[in-house]
């Protein structure tokens, strides 16, 4: 595994920036595969791990860099729950565990280093300098996949009979005997206009 200062570099370089929301998200992943034993998630350990993240903000950029799960790979799992905290899933040993960022973090990081005005400079600094323990919280869960959400899985490609688009992976919704998409379901997230 790289060293903090190396992860940290390589998250300012994918995201763009380097804020205190990064150091939380390098030192929360790097903390969920030190505690599941997996040392290199990008070599020999890359097709052991999925990640599931909770918010959709510059934490879940820096654990995609650390733990190399991308959405595309099927390998990050997002679960837009506002929290800043992911659960790290080995799928060789099937164990789980979930780590979320203490409220109390920032807190502390005013108490740490009150002569830093910028509270990014403020965090991004204290959270390097944090204890593991005073950062986060940690629960071993359990996350029961079925197969449709593993990486690499080929399923049966279903057409929605309503727009005629194709639906992989099992997200169709049967609905008064027809096969339909989730949008035509009713659960857009868009509003077409003509």
């Amino acid at each position: 595994m790289k060293t903090l200062d190396e992860l940290l570099s390589d998250a300012e370089e994918a995201h763009g920036h380097l804020c205190a929301g990064q150091v939380l998200g390098v030192r929360l992943a790097m903390l969920g595969l030190e505690l599941l034993g997996i040392d290199d998630p990008r070599g020999k350990d890359r097709k052991r791990l999925i990640t599931f993240v909770e918010i959709d903000r510059c934490a879940t950029d820096a654990v995609a860099v650390v733990t190399g799960c991308r959405l595309g790979k099927r390998a990050l799992k997002f679960r837009d729950w506002g929290k800043v905290a992911a659960t790290f899933v080995d799928l060789a040993s099937q164990r789980a565990v979930r780590v979320c960022a203490r409220e109390s973090s920032k807190m502390l990081a005013r108490q740490m280093h009150p002569e830093i005005e910028n509270k990014n400079q403020q965090q991004m600094l204290a959270y390097r300098e944090i204890s593991n323990d005073n950062l986060f919280t940690v629960q071993w869960v359990k996350v029961s996949l079925p197969p449709e959400e593993l990486p690499g899985y080929k399923g049966e490609r279903i057409v929605c009979e309503q727009c005629g688009e194709g639906i992989n992976f099992q997200r169709e919704v049967r609905r008064n005997g027809k096969i339909l998409c989730r949008s035509c379901a009713g659960e857009r997230y868009y509003e077409e206009i003509s």
